[in-house]
């Protein structure tokens, strides 16, 4: 059975998902790479796309790379999943003790006393 990368819908689409447990284990990967590792089938650019859209959150980094004809980025992971997974948790905490205050830590006594 495949192991899920996230749960984290809003955070993260389902090829976005994909992508980082590729680059997770350390790697640094040119898009082309990733795409041939991808086990959906998708379009190259479409891998590119998310890629940008992982390097907008934060989530990835990337350097420039002189190729043959030009440049190119290879991409490679801000964080480990477990730091990744700790920080979306903790944003999310805080997030609802913001939005709900006394409720929301009244609920995570509550929850955690089980």
């Amino acid at each position: 059975m495949k192991e899920k990368v996230s749960d984290f819908d809003a955070l993260l689409s389902p090829l976005e998902g994909d992508v980082l447990g590729i680059l997770w284990p350390d790697k640094k990967l040119r898009v082309r790479e990733i795409h041939q590792k991808l086990k959906r089938k998708v379009a190259l650019s479409s891998v590119a796309v998310i890629l940008d859209r992982l390097h907008d959150k934060g989530i990835v980094a990337r350097k420039v790379e002189t190729a043959r004809g030009g440049v190119r980025y290879i991409y490679f992971p801000t964080q480990d999943k477990a730091e990744f997974e700790k920080s979306v948790v903790e944003k999310t905490v805080n997030r609802l003790i913001e939005t709900f205050g006394s409720n929301a830590v009244s609920y995570f006594n509550d929850r955690f006393k089980r």
